[in-house]
């Protein structure tokens, strides 16, 4: 599925409240339905990325990360979430939001009623911490995740080896059972969900003896995670189904991984751009130099021009970050420091208070330098 623009697939502005997010959501997927739209694959893929659109903006965390990182910010690691999902796996999730639309519950293909729900496994949060150099080309990490996987000796049933399930006899393979309640008003109809089989409409005839009927134990799995140049300290990212698997062969969870950054000794960052302090000797500040600063991807010369200033600032465009979200790539910006001696001979002293006999070593506030503020203005206007 292409990585179109969320508030786009709904059709609402960014500004759009929750209540107007969940209406238009509601419409879109009540549009592609696949009752209503049986053998329609289009339709199904509009329906499947209306889900995906919804599960991000109707979540205030989500959609806080999704409005400043875009996608990179809430499934970078993985892709889209829910092209490879079952349409059972959207409806268990999202069967709330229809409500009666579909003759009294939420139903799936060819199929009317309430839909049995389905076991989902819980997120899991790890981090992980990268260098500026792994965050300026992108990366991919190996992390072992201690977690609940899917029961080998059941395969995730809950059933012991010879033993299957069977239709509970409580709600009659519903999940819900209904009441009817007659008050001064006239009979009230109630819905809630089966005690018996906890709306899964199955029961299991003999439980697994590893899992206890679970169908998940604990375990590791070793993760890899790719991660794309230019992400940021705070930034969440989600790995789609690699959580805690569901119980009874239910949905799996997402791992949920938060980006931290390793602090730099040559760099200080600034959104994509990359600031460096170097230093030179009073002498090339005067006479003019040719130096070499580190740059996020090796070493590059630069020329100090004759009569450089102490705080002078010089850009080497392109030389920073690449942004997320786009092909541009910040700046790395050096700050110029004039190092100026602890600890003198007699004969260097004797030369410099020669030099400072001369009016040109004399400070002149009133000359063409610019002070410390109009330059850096000019820097960051650029």
């Amino acid at each position: 599925m292409s990585k179109r623009d969320f508030y786009e697939i709904l059709g609402v502005e960014r500004t759009a409240t929750e209540i107007e997010i969940k209406k238009a959501y509601r419409q879109k997927a009540l549009k592609y339905h696949p009752d209503k739209n049986p053998g329609d694959s289009n339709a199904e893929e509009k329906f499947k990325e209306a889900a995906e659109a919804y599960e991000i903006l109707g979540n205030p965390d989500k959609r806080a990360r999704y409005d400043r990182f875009g996608h990179a910010g809430v499934g970078g690691a993985s892709g889209n979430s829910y092209h490879h999902m079952s349409m059972d796996d959207i409806f268990s999730q999202f069967g709330d939001i229809f409500g009666g639309a579909f003759g009294g519950g939420f139903s799936g293909f060819g199929g009317g009623g309430r839909r049995r729900r389905v076991n989902r496994g819980s997120n899991i949060r790890v981090r992980v911490k990268l260098s500026l150099e792994e965050i300026a080309h992108g990366t991919e990490k190996k992390i072992k995740v201690t977690k609940y996987v899917a029961c080998k000796a059941c395969n995730g049933s809950g059933a012991k080896s010879g033993s299957s399930y069977s239709t509970c006899p409580t709600c009659h393979g519903s999940g819900h059972i209904t009441r009817v309640t007659n008050t001064f008003l006239g009979q009230m109809q109630t819905s809630s969900t089966c005690p018996t089989c906890g709306g899964e409409g199955q029961t299991i005839q003999t439980k697994c003896n590893e899992c206890s009927g679970n169908g998940i134990v604990r375990g590791e799995e070793v993760i890899t995670i790719k991660i794309p140049a230019g992400v940021e300290e705070g930034m969440q990212m989600s790995v789609s189904g690699k959580g805690n698997a569901g119980a009874r062969n239910g949905i799996p969870g997402d791992l949920l991984v938060l980006i931290e950054e390793e602090e730099n000794k040559n760099f200080e960052r600034d959104g994509i751009n990359l600031l460096h302090d170097t230093y030179i000797s009073f002498s090339d500040a005067a006479l003019g130099a040719t130096i070499e600063v580190p740059t996020i991807d090796g070493k590059a010369k630069i020329k100090i021009a004759p009569g450089t200033p102490g705080g002078k600032v010089l850009r080497l465009k392109g030389k920073g970050l690449p942004d997320l979200n786009s092909h541009h790539r910040g700046d790395l910006l050096i700050n110029v420091n004039v190092w100026t001696p602890k600890e003198l001979t007699k004969e260097e002293r004797r030369i410099l208070e020669k030099l400072n006999e001369s009016p040109n070593f004399k400070p002149n506030p009133s000359g063409k330098d610019k002070s410390f503020f109009a330059r850096m203005k000019e820097v960051f206007s650029n």
